[in-house]
């Protein structure tokens, strides 16, 4: 192509998004899963808040470069504070979390026996 051609992009959409953050091997949700999975903790998003973390990322027109910077700001009080706990935690984000209405909390895990005998394990 010519140098003085420029090609239009058009801007990805929601959809489009949401694959980045959940499907590419590497994929962003799945890095932050693995850390909190190294400090004995579960994130989960759910479907409204992927659709709320895209929805920022089209307005502020940052598109799939934007996500990562998007999630890091939402979990950034999160990571902090993980490698000082030892408590096993499960973290749901919801889109709610998202827009910044509700503080990211976690639930602990209870242990659970399932039959006389055996060992305690951790229940989702």
């Amino acid at each position: 192509m010519p140098a003085n051609v420029q090609t239009i992009e058009a801007p990805l959409t929601r959809d489009q998004l949401m694959k980045i953050l959940t499907e590419p091997k590497n994929a962003i949700l799945k890095q932050y899963q693995k850390f909190f999975e190294l400090e004995n903790a579960r994130l989960t998003l759910r479907t409204d808040a992927m659709e709320a973390i895209a929805e920022i990322a089209l307005k502020k027109k940052t598109g799939a470069r934007g996500l990562r910077a998007i999630i890091e700001n939402l979990l950034l009080d999160v990571m902090f504070e993980l490698p000082s706990r030892n408590d096993p935690r499960d973290y749901v984000i919801t889109d709610e979390n998202v827009r910044g209405e509700r503080p990211v909390t976690a639930k602990a895990r209870r242990p659970v026996k399932e039959e006389p005998g055996e060992e305690l394990r951790e229940t989702a």
